[in-house]
Parts: C-alpha cells; sequence; structure tokens
C-alpha cells in the first residue's frame, strides 16, 4: 500500500512516501527535503506555499505567515484583506505535500498519516482532520509526533534487538518544546508520559538572539530600530523580514562554526556573534527543557537508567549546548541523527496501522511501574468474564527499597503520579458497553477492622477498609485492585474505579496506607484554575475531610479519613474537552461520592 507521511511543523514540514515495493523515500519540494510551511494569500484569495509564499512576502508582507501552525486557536487568519480560516491554511500546506507525493505516484496515495503534538487535544486535532478533508485525502490517520519519532529511533535497530526500555523523545521544534516518554513493545508503541513548554522552540531562539543583537546597535538610532521590532510600513516589514532571515541562518551557523557575522540594515554596523554568547542566551531555557524531561521521565515510573535511549528531534537539536546538558541532567548520552528534521516523518510509516491515534497510545502521564508481587488472597466466586485490557508495556523491576513507610508517600510529585494512574484507567476500562463487569461487592462486615494492616481482599481488591471509604460505589461501578497504583504512591494497597455518564468520564483511586495529608500539598499544586474548596464529611462511623479544586484538564477533588490512613482521589474529564469548574466537583462529591 502506498502511505503519505506528513510531518507538519511550525516553520517546516516534512513529507516522506512508501511506495510498495520501492521502501520509502523523502518528497523533495523545490529541491529540498524539508518544505517551509509559511503561507501567502494573493488579492484573488490564491494560497501560495513554502518557498513560493516566502518570495511574494517580500512585495506585501502583511499578506504572509511564516507559522501558521501556531496560531491554530485563532480560527481565522487576517493576511491582507484576505481572511483565511485555519482549516484552509493548513490544507494549503498538506496540498501541497499532496501534490509533489502524486507526481512520484502517479496516483493519490491509499492512505495520510499526519504527525500532531502529543499534548493536542480533539478540537484541535479535529481542525487538522478538516484541513486534510479539504487537501483532498482519502484515508488519514493522525499520529502524535513523539510516537512517531520513537517508531522511527526504535526502527533503527530492526534486525537487532529491540530497545531495552521505554524511549524518551526530546522534541525541540519552531514553535515548542515538547518531550515524552514512549513505551515500545510488540504491540506496538504508548505514551507513557507527556509534557511540553509553550514558549520554547527555535522562533524563540530567534527572538533572543535578536534581542541581543539590538542592545547592540540600537543605541545608534533608537527609532529605527524600533520600526524594525514593530514595523509601520512595507519597508519596515520587508527590512525586518530580511534581518529574521539573516538572525536564523546565524544561529544555525553557530552550531558548526564559533563565531558568524550578522548583516545589518542601514544605518546599523553588522554584528558579530558567537557561540558562547547564544549559548548563555538559551542555557536558562535549555536547561529548563531537560529538567522537565527529567521529570517527565520520573512522572512515566522510570529513572533515566531505565530507558532504552534518549532521542532529539528537530532542528535546533543539533546545538552542541543541548547534548551536553542533557547527559548532565540525565547521566546517559542523548543519540540524534545527520537530518534530525526528518525523523518524524520517517517515524510515521512505523506506526502500526492499528486506527487513530487514541488507539495507538494511551493518554499522557500514564505511569509505569514494575509488576507487583501477587499477595494469596482468598478463592473468589465465580465472576462473569472481563472486558479485555489493552496491552501495557513494563519496564524491568529496579531493586526493592530498603523498608516502606506505608503512611506517607516519599516520591517527588505523588500526586501527578496519581492523576495518571487515574486518567490511564479512564481510557483502559470505559470502553464497549457500560454494564459492570465485577460481582456485585460483598456486605461491609459490622466489625470496624484494623486499617493499619492491607488485610485480605475481595474479588475486585477491597479490603476492609477501603470498602468503608467506597461505601456504595462499588456496587455500581467498574472496580479492579491496582498494585501499579499502590507501589506509585507508597500505599498498602489501592482500588481503582470507573464510573462515566453521557457528560463526563470519572475514575477514583483508594489508597490504604496514606493519609489525606501526605497528598494535600500536591493536590493544591494540581488545582490551578480558582481557589480549591474545603470541607468535611462523616458516615459508617469515619470522619473526614475534602478538598474540591479544578486543574488544567480535570476536576479533582481529594477526601481521608480522621482517624485511619484511608484516602482517595477523584478526577472527572468532560467528554467535550472543556473544563470542571470547582463547584461542579463538590456537588458531586457531596451528591454522590461521599462514604
Amino acid at each position: 500500500m502506498d502511505v503519505l507521511a506528513i510531518d507538519f511543523g511550525t516553520s517546516s514540514t516534512v513529507g516522506v512516501l512508501s511506495i510498495h515495493g520501492r521502501g520509502t523515500q523523502v518528497v523533495e519540494i523545490d529541491g529540498s527535503v524539508t518544505m517551509s510551511s509559511a503561507i501567502y494569500a494573493d488579492k484573488d484569495g490564491t494560497v501560495f506555499v513554502g518557498r513560493d509564499a516566502e518570495r511574494r512576502a517580500r512585495l506585501d508582507p502583511s499578506r504572509f505567515e511564516a507559522n501558521p501552525k501556531r496560531r491554530i486557536d485563532e480560527g481565522a487568519l487576517q493576511l491582507g484583506d484576505v481572511t483565511l480560516p485555519i482549516a484552509d491554511a493548513f490544507a494549503a500546506v498538506l496540498r501541497r505535500v499532496g501534490e509533489e507525493a502524486e507526481l512520484l505516484l502517479a496516483r493519490p496515495p491509499a492512505q495520510v498519516r499526519i504527525s500532531h503534538p502529543a499534548g493536542w487535544g480533539p478540537d484541535r486535532k479535529q481542525i487538522l482532520r478538516d484541513a486534510a478533508l479539504k487537501a483532498g485525502f482519502g484515508t488519514t490517520l493522525l499520529i502524535p509526533e513523539p510516537v512517531a519519532a520513537a517508531a522511527h529511533y526504535a526502527s533503527l535497530n530492526q534486525g537487532q534487538v529491540r530497545p531495552s526500555g521505554p524511549i524518551a523523545v526530546y522534541d525541540l521544534g519552531a514553535g515548542t518544546f515538547d518531550c515524552a516518554v514512549v513505551g515500545v513493545s510488540a504491540q506496538g508503541f504508548a505514551v507513557l508520559a507527556e509534557d511540553g513548554l509553550p514558549d520554547l522552540g527555535s522562533l524563540d531562539i530567534d527572538q533572543a538572539l535578536l534581542v541581543h543583537i539590538g542592545r547592540e546597535v540600537s543605541h545608534s538610532d533608537p527609532a529605527v530600530w524600533q520600526r524594525v521590532l514593530r514595523p509601520q510600513s512595507v519597508g519596515d516589514r520587508r527590512t525586518r523580514r530580511s534581518l529574521l532571515q539573516d538572525v536564523r541562518d546565524a544561529k544555525e551557523s553557530l552550531s558548526r562554526h564559533q563565531q558568524t557575522e550578522i548583516p545589518m540594515p542601514e544605518p546599523f554596523g553588522d554584528v558579530r556573534v558567537t557561540r558562547m554568547e547564544l549559548e548563555a542566551l538559551v542555557r536558562p531555557s535549555f536547561l529548563r527543557s531537560a529538567e522537565l524531561l527529567a521529570t517527565t521521565i520520573h512522572r512515566a515510573g522510570l529513572t533515566p537508567a531505565q530507558l532504552g535511549g534518549v532521542y532529539l528531534v528537530g532542528g535546533p537539536s543539533r546545538m552542541p549546548l543541548l547534548a551536553s546538558l542533557l547527559a548532565n541532567q540525565l547521566r546517559i548520552a542523548p543519540t540524534t541523527q545527520d537530518q534530525p528534521e526528518t525523523a518524524v516523518a520517517f517515524g510515521l510509516h512505523h506506526v502500526p496501522a492499528g486506527g487513530e491515534d487514541s488507539q495507538l497510545t494511551v493518554p499522557a502521564f500514564a505511569p509505569v511501574s514494575q509488576p507487583a508481587q501477587q499477595r494469596p488472597v482468598q478463592q473468589p466466586p465465580p465472576q462473569p468474564p472481563r472486558r479485555p485490557q489493552p496491552p501495557r508495556w513494563s519496564p524491568p523491576p529496579p531493586p526493592p527499597p530498603p523498608g516502606r513507610n506505608w503512611r506517607k508517600p516519599t516520591a517527588y510529585g505523588v500526586v501527578a503520579l496519581a492523576l495518571a494512574a487515574i486518567v490511564t484507567t479512564i481510557v483502559l476500562l470505559t470502553g464497549g458497553e457500560d454494564e459492570p463487569v465485577a460481582a456485585p461487592a460483598p456486605a461491609v462486615p459490622a466489625q470496624q477492622p484494623n486499617c493499619d494492616q492491607a488485610g485480605p481482599k475481595d474479588a475486585q481488591g477491597f479490603t476492609d477498609c477501603l470498602r468503608r471509604i467506597a461505601a456504595v460505589l462499588p456496587q455500581r461501578d467498574v472496580c479492579r485492585d491496582a498494585p501499579e497504583a499502590a507501589a506509585a504512591m507508597g500505599a498498602a494497597t489501592a482500588v481503582t474505579c470507573v464510573f462515566k455518564n453521557d457528560e463526563a468520564s470519572n475514575a477514583i483511586n483508594y489508597y490504604q496506607g496514606v493519609a489525606m495529608t501526605g497528598l494535600e500539598d500536591d493536590a493544591r499544586r494540581q488545582m490551578t484554575k480558582g481557589k480549591p474548596v474545603e470541607g468535611t464529611w462523616a458516615a459508617d462511623g469515619l470522619r473526614g475531610r475534602y478538598l474540591a479544586g479544578a486543574g488544567k484538564r480535570s476536576g479533582i477533588v481529594l477526601f481521608g479519613t480522621e482517624d485511619a490512613p484511608l484516602s482517595a482521589m477523584l478526577v472527572s474529564t468532560r467528554r467535550d474537552g472543556t473544563a470542571r469548574t470547582t463547584q461542579e466537583m463538590v456537588d458531586f462529591f457531596t451528591a454522590q461520592l461521599k462514604p
């Protein structure tokens, strides 16, 4: 089957064509393996792409947009007197690659695969799907960029051994920095954890270098320099565009040479810039990105030593400073290739053709931890068969810790790990029909148990103590033993329950051996939308507190008991992608969830 892979980037786009029986090849456009993602809208509405757009931008820069992908949330672009919907702008770029591919094939490709940032939500991905349709593509798959990059680097080992662990991807593009940990198994690839920085990309490096040279020359004529920064006429825009290109070329040259000169417009003199100066400008941002990658690896439940490799993607990854900082941060040397810009496009061909990205990956921050040892439990009564679960990669188990304190987790960012476990479980357990898959829960024993020890579990993984705090919830929802969540939180035992309705998908983790006070500080840091609400509850001989709030993607409720090391965390995510409110979470807890 002929497959066209398109890595649609902020500043450049790459196409790779897989022709049946002939392998893969880069789709060269205007003699280059990369095509500028820039667009230009002519007076008659014609949209030019790539080098053609850049050439016409000299005539009227107001009709030019160098980075349409960076403006995805604006809905439409105003280019001169033309209002261009963002999907049409994307379609023009995709169509240009498709036309070149058809010239090579003499027919349309049977399938098109397009990459996107792992953090894109359903609304942004729908814009990309609409653009693919407008570009004239038939069957189209959307695949997260880190999955494609990991697939590419994993494919380099074909014929040898599969990577010894998950792959960490450091993707520094033009508009953003993205990092991810991707599990590699015989079943394919899964995003185990991902994060990013929206304010770090090659365009931001260009801007920092422009400001730096401005400090060198602006004093000679401040008024002219202000017009360079804020163009007021066509001539000013031409001057600025030409200078930005020279700044970009200088940045790339400093990856190969120790110094270079930037030609300046009159009345300013040319400026000499050294690699040391550029590295001083970008070092703080690069350090942030290295620390974020380390944190992301930790969120995946891994250490750098457990990885199968750290791979660099994107043109700016050529900068020597970056590899040095990552090696110091992670204690392992990162790997890149001669053309890191093409890694994602080639990797799109190696991702299993199982469907859309939701079927290829699990959500961000899915924790991976060593398999928990099986504990002896009483034989449960026969139950209806469980729904098949998606395969999950598990890393080799690290040496066991010297001792465990069940009462307070000691790992950094414990609530981030808890959210990870819950979000992952929503996806793993909410597919298919809505009927419960577990047997009805047995009645709560009359005698109050000692909650300092885990105790025996029932078929769903509940101990007597966990069933007290869970109350009637397990009788109407899908619950399962969650040893991976217990290991991540340092708990004696844990159970995850999932329940959904037409509005939202909800999941809750119950922990025994972890008090609410040990989770509260981190929970507050996750509640970034508005002020959290606190309250108390009492039921079934238990008393406790709750803390409700809303984060960037989900609503959160943390609650626990006063007299026993029992706690629980609810995460609720709307099906339409809109944010939960704190008051909604309070109402939900007090009306339906309170023990």
